[in-house]
């Protein structure tokens, strides 16, 4: 499985990208596929997976609101769609398969495969 997140670039405050995470190899579910945010020296942090509990979409708070997640079978992509960009948004972000937001972790977790992540720049 070879995952591969693209569409990041340079944008200014107040802005839109639309990230892709495609695969070979495997059909992507969009449900089941978590994205991932990453600033060099921090810990990466969850941004938008699938609730373990009731199937509901968990997103992290600075991101209500504002970003969507979106599945293309036919193109087997999904879609991490970023509106209203903040320069604290600024990282390279990941997408992973078999992703769930667990309870007891109150975080989201990657059971599966990786990709190469998206620089995402927020500035003016």
């Amino acid at each position: 499985v070879q995952l591969q997140a693209s569409g990041g670039g340079l944008v200014q405050p107040g802005g839109s990208l639309r990230l892709s995470c495609t695969a070979s190899g495997v059909a992507l579910h969009y449900p089941t596929i978590g994205w991932f945010r990453q600033v060099p020296g921090k810990e990466r942090e969850g941004v938008s997976c699938t609730s373990d509990r009731d199937g509901s979409t968990h997103w992290t708070d600075s991101v209500k609101g504002r970003f969507t997640v979106s599945g293309d079978n036919a193109n087997n992509t999904v879609y991490l769609q970023m509106n209203s960009l903040k320069p604290e948004d600024t990282a390279i972000y990941y997408c992973a398969t078999n992703t769930i937001y667990t309870t007891a972790t109150m975080s989201c977790i990657s059971f599966g495969s990786w990709g190469q992540g998206t620089q995402v720049t927020v500035s003016s």
